[in-house]
């Protein structure tokens, strides 16, 4: 029987006391007991899915105390806490059903970096790579590097005792963490170090109970501890009493005791860690196989080698990286170049060396010595010398935790089995069995780890809304155990172990009872995170079974149509690269802007789903919800009740969303919002009444043709105070732009065709030889009637390249239509617009359009409403079009010209090669172009003119855009007109198309064409 996953369902009394007190106790960070914030930290890159009572995200360590002390009253003994840091675990370590607390919203500080002593110390909710990005000046890195690097926090590494690649020479967490603050579940605080006998002497209260405990248990249980506790480089995860207590020296460190131990001994909230080097230099090598177990029984090979890092990747993860974006940056640093090996390749090892420059040659030199003698299996590799090469080829490699998910079909690969360490010398012979296992079951598979350690990470494709597969994982899950334990290995090898836990008494035997009197000495009660790890001694409490509640059984209870027509919602697997911290990418806008996870990617499928059950619950399947509009009348009835249902709360939280389409591209599964979010909103409104802006929104295509005939009078009626006022007042809209005068078609006059009839004529009337020299220039909405001169720009562009250039007359795009759910009439104009296209490309010439936003909806929306046959023509951006066509013009010098190019948010996301495209195309002129990464300048359509996100625009903005504008660089050149309007709108600034850079640039000198070229055009 499933827990209830209620929006409607209260709060336990006893958490609604407790909260209630608390807040009147001094708490002043966020207390979150909605549903949909809860859903939010209901789940993580596990199978699980625990819901939460309440959500808490404490300013400071001080409220965090305060939470604890009211919580160790007799009246609030059932309380239960667990900590949270990136929400990145694959087994469930931070879901619980009693209190969240979220250490990652405001703990984020580093306090401070002893370049001398190579230390830092940083408050638990630090990012892993934020804190690298601050001791880069310094020359130093926190070196344990993880696949979640950009999302995951301190203070999580440190509760899981996370590792990564290059274990071998850096180590775990727990070998770079001098010193951790801690807080207890009484609320009292510790600072654990090494302590001698005459230091313990000087403890008082918990920390010398605690100390001489662990001393005496330590004593006790040496050799037990000796034989018991595996011989590995991921020796453990959890209490490691291997570590903590030095009985030559007689010193012990609780410090090593909560590294590993998931929260469920204390909360971590502030750590000094040790710091390395950073490598003098790197190189990392990247050998091709023919096959997998090739790869797997080369590895000790190149570990002898004196490798920093050797990972490794299979055909099944590769394959799925050719699908993704992240293909374009890497295929040539790791496929093989010709034909024959590529049909071949099956898997590669990575291998970097680092370290002092010499040693990094002689090492790097001896092995390619060795590979010249040939190896089984071996395709052949390629070396990276550049630090831009080898951190796009590890990106890769870090995105393959995501990528699995992407795997076409109902059954997905999930983490289940897949943290399993064994000596590495045996991984090739485990695996074998492994995959044996998996095969007779008929299961497909995707494997990827650090073949160095014997870590690698293998995860089934199984569907869990299948209760025959939900079976089959916990049996599959069992005799891995079984085949680890049989060669010498471990469940955990460095994820932690989390409702996986389990297997815990088996393999620590006696050792299983000392671990449970440390938990008892630590947490008496079991408030922290209980289930987990083991339970008090004295306790009645259990370990969270192996088979809770799992994601896939939620789903389960949606209707099969809905679950295949919201795939997108269901497809996400909490990996949570959407937390991505980094202000240089463009997902998420809206959580980075907020901090928020409802807010993000992750956030909003959550909502999505637990819409869908909750209407299956109902009996309401999609494909017929609502099965028509309801009345103006009763959706003004429904609007105006006020009543308690869920869907205004997954409509708060898809409001947000600025429909960038940044997760449809840099999501590893590409869970596209705002197409959910289009159509969320298009059966919400169904029921309730639409705001009357979403209507000017969805009609402004309508009108822009109309408004730009009275350009002038249109300006003068938006442009001054009060019209500005009363927009902002009656509609919500703010800074209005202005449209174009002279208007594109007074630009134009008579020089380009009126009417798709007359411009279909012309087309019919071309000799071959015309339309090889013809281009169709689409136009967009924004562009044409707010920015007039760069279309007409663009078509002297064409012109002066040998091309003849011919507008399309204005078709309605329907973006904005989209973008407000408007669904049929969306479908109406892609349909109508389609046609017309259709039609045009009868006739082969090229089209090419200026705005990314508008040319990618052709794409993606349009082939999605209307499939794939419907959308029989091409819309190319202009760059791409151009390179294809440059054997036209003699490669020459312009000038001295240096520009800048802002990346557009959708475009980085969806087709991130346009960039690229743009600075090949400067440089075929001699022009240098910089990339320059920026995120959302906090426009996206229409979103930053609304006045209820206004300041949260001008946020993104100043986060992602102010400073790079601001700056003495080159001249920034933009592409996207919502970019040029956001800065013209705050900065004053009035930035250029790159086609206008360019046309300035080819206007001021004689352009040479070849001589093809030259009889074309005469």
């Amino acid at each position: 029987m499933l827990p209830a996953l209620d929006p409607r369902a209260t709060l336990d009394p006893l958490y609604q006391g407790y909260l209630t007190a608390l807040k009147g106790a001094g708490f002043q960070g966020e207390i979150e007991t909605r549903y949909g914030h809860r859903l939010a930290y209901a789940t993580d890159n596990s199978i699980y899915q625990l819901l939460p009572q309440a959500v808490l995200c404490p300013r400071s360590i001080e409220e965090l105390q305060i939470a604890l002390r009211l919580a160790s009253n007799e009246e609030y003994v059932g309380i239960t806490f667990s900590a949270r840091g990136g929400g990145t675990g694959t087994n469930g370590q931070s879901l619980n059903r009693g209190i969240i607390v979220d250490t990652a919203r405001h703990l984020t500080r580093v306090l401070e970096v002893d370049s001398a002593s190579r230390t830092a110390r940083v408050q638990c909710g630090v990012i892993k790579d934020a804190l690298n990005d601050e001791l880069r000046p310094h020359g130093l890195f926190f070196s344990p590097d993880l696949s979640t690097s950009n999302r995951a926090t301190l203070g999580g590494m440190i509760n899981t005792d996370a590792s990564g690649a290059g274990s071998l020479v850096y180590g775990k967490t727990s070998d770079h963490v001098h010193s951790v603050t801690a807080i207890l579940d009484d609320g009292s605080r510790i600072e654990t170090g090494p302590w001698d006998a005459e230091q313990r002497a000087q403890l008082r209260g918990r920390a010398a109970q605690l100390a001489e405990l662990v001393v005496a248990l330590c004593r006790e249980q040496e050799a037990a501890i000796e034989s018991r506790f595996p011989k590995l480089n991921r020796f453990l995860t959890g209490y490691d009493l291997k570590h903590c207590y030095d009985p030559q020296r007689d010193v012990v460190d609780l410090t090593r005791l909560l590294c590993g131990s998931e929260g469920t001994l204390a909360f971590i909230v502030e750590a000094t860690l040790d710091l390395d080097p950073i490598p003098a230099q790197r190189v990392l090598v990247n050998l091709q196989y023919d096959s997998f177990d090739a790869a797997l029984r080369h590895a000790p090979t190149l570990v002898a080698a004196e490798a920093t890092v050797v990972e490794t990747i299979d055909s099944t993860v590769l394959n799925l990286a050719r699908e993704d974006i992240i293909w374009h940056q890497v295929a040539d640093l790791v496929a093989p170049d010709d034909d024959a090996a590529q049909a071949r390749f099956a898997g590669i090892n990575m291998v970097e060396f680092s370290g002092a420059a010499a040693q990094v040659t002689a090492r790097l030199e001896a092995l390619l010595a060795r590979l010249g003698a040939g190896h089984p299996g071996v395709l052949g590799y390629k070396v990276c010398r550049d630090a831009a090469s080898i951190g796009r080829v590890y990106a890769m490699r870090k995105k393959a935790v995501g990528l699995l998910a992407n795997t076409k079909g109902a059954r997905k690969p999930l983490a289940f089995a897949e943290d399993t360490a064994v000596p590495p010398e045996t991984l090739a012979d485990f695996i074998a069995e492994f995959r044996a296992m998996l095969d007779a079951e008929g299961l497909s598979y995707g494997m990827f780890g650090h073949v160095d350690a014997g870590v690698l990470h293998v995860r089934p494709a199984l569907d869990l809304c299948d209760p025959a597969d939900e079976q089959l994982l916990l049996s599959l899950s069992d005799r891995v155990a079984k085949l680890t334990e049989r060669y010498g290995g471990l469940m955990w090898g460095e994820h932690g172990r989390g409702i996986r836990s389990k297997y815990g008494p088996d393999v620590f035997g006696p050792l299983f009872e000392t671990l449970r009197h440390i938990k008892g000495a630590f947490d008496p009660h079991n408030k922290l995170n209980p289930g987990k790890i083991c339970t008090p001694m004295d306790s009645d409490a259990s370990l969270l079974p192996l088979d809770s509640v799992t994601r896939g059984s939620f789903n389960r209870t949606i209707s099969p149509l809905s679950r295949e027509q919201y795939e997108r919602a269901l497809r996400c697997n909490g990996n949570g690269l959407c937390f991505n911290y980094q202000s240089s990418t463009p997902m998420c806008p809206s959580f980075k802007a907020s901090g928020d996870r409802v807010e993000s990617p992750k956030g909003r499928a959550e909502l999505m789903r637990a819409w869908l059950r909750l209407l299956a619950r109902e009996g309401v399947d999609l494909s017929s919800y609502p099965p028509k509009p309801a009345s103006l009348w009763q959706r003004w009835r429904n609007s105006r009740d006020g009543a308690a249902d869920f869907s205004h709360e997954v409509y708060a939280g898809m409001q947000s969303c600025l429909a960038c389409k940044a997760c449809s591209g840099a999501c590893p599964v590409k869970v596209d919002i705002p197409t959910l979010r289009a159509e969320f909103l298009h059966h919400y409104y169904g029921r309730y009444l639409r705001p009357m802006k979403d209507y000017l929104v969805a009609r402004l295509e309508d009108t822009l043709p109309l408004q730009a005939r009275f350009a002038g009078l249109f300006n003068l009626l938006t442009q001054n105070p009060v019209s500005r006022y009363l927009v902002k007042t009656l509609l919500g809209y703010v800074d209005t732009p202005a449209l174009s005068v002279p208007t594109l078609r007074a630009r134009l006059g008579r020089s380009q065709p009126a009417t798709m009839t007359e411009l279909e004529q012309q087309l019919a009337d071309m000799s071959d030889q015309q339309r090889a020299d013809a281009v169709l220039l689409v136009q967009d909405p924004f562009n044409s009637h707010y920015d007039a001169a760069v279309v007409e720009q663009g078509l002297r562009l064409l012109r002066l390249l040998g091309f003849t250039p011919l507008l399309v007359p204005y078709l309605k795009n329907g973006k904005p239509e989209h973008i407000k759910g408007f669904l049929d009439r969306f479908r109406q104009t892609a349909a109508g617009t389609a046609d017309a296209l259709n039609r045009l490309a009868r006739y082969q010439v090229p089209m090419v359009g200026l705005d990314p936003a508008l040319v990618l909806t052709y794409q993606d929306e349009y082939v999605e409403a209307l499939g794939a046959e419907q959308v029989r023509f091409q819309v190319q951006m202009l760059p791409p079009f151009l390179l294809s066509q440059r054997h036209r013009w003699r490669q020459q010098a312009c000038g001295r010209g240096h520009y800048r190019l802002m990346g557009h948010c959708t475009e980085s996301s969806v087709r991130p090669q346009g960039g690229q495209e743009w600075q090949q195309l400067f440089a075929h002129f001699g022009l240098t172009l910089d990339l320059v990464s920026v995120g959302c300048c906090g426009m996206a359509g229409t979103y930053g003119h609304e006045s209820v996100n206004l300041t949260r625009s001008r946020a993104l903005y100043q986060m992602h855009w102010q400073a790079e504008i601001e700056s003495d660089a080159p001249e920034a050149l933009v592409s996207g007109y919502s970019c040029r309007s956001q800065v013209k709108r705050i900065a004053h600034q009035r930035l250029r198309h790159p086609l206008q850079a360019l046309l300035q640039q080819l206007e001021g000198v004689n352009l040479a064409l070849d001589e093809t070229t030259r009889s074309r055009t005469g």
